[in-house]
């Protein structure tokens, strides 16, 4: 609760009972649905599904995913900088933010990526296949 004592979330069936995860933390963990068809009213979300896109574009089934393809994934979204945030990218935010935030990010296996080292797109997971 204390490093997300929010979530907000569309209508999406995948979040369709938020009793059930305010209960994994009770009075800690509050869980908020947008209104239909804001979805600027979570925009910092959606921006993460446009990186997800150019990585696994439309009809690209992520039924075959590894989970050290969605760690590498992640790695690479959560590297690259935000112009909104002067530029800082989200794992560095986060592990600024927090004092455990780099050991947590790593027991996710979510690793920083070099700047010049990024890839958004589908060779990122074509290439992480061939090695």
């Amino acid at each position: 609760g204390k490093l997300f004592p929010i979530i907000l979330t569309d209508n999406g069936s995948e979040l369709s009972d938020p009793k059930a995860i305010e209960d994994l933390d009770p009075g800690h963990i509050k869980v908020f649905y947008c209104d239909p068809g804001e979805s600027n009213q979570k925009s910092p979300i959606e921006r993460n599904h446009e990186f997800i896109r150019m990585i696994l574009p439309k009809r690209t089934t992520f039924d075959n995913l590894t989970q050290d393809e969605i760690d590498l994934m992640l790695s690479h979204i959560n590297s690259y900088g935000r112009p909104k945030h002067g530029d800082s990218c989200p794992f560095d935010i986060f592990t600024t933010a927090y004092t455990h935030g780099a050991a947590f990010l790593n027991a996710l296996n979510i690793r920083k990526v070099s700047h010049n080292d990024i890839i958004l797109k589908p060779r990122l997971l074509e290439e992480n296949r061939k090695d």
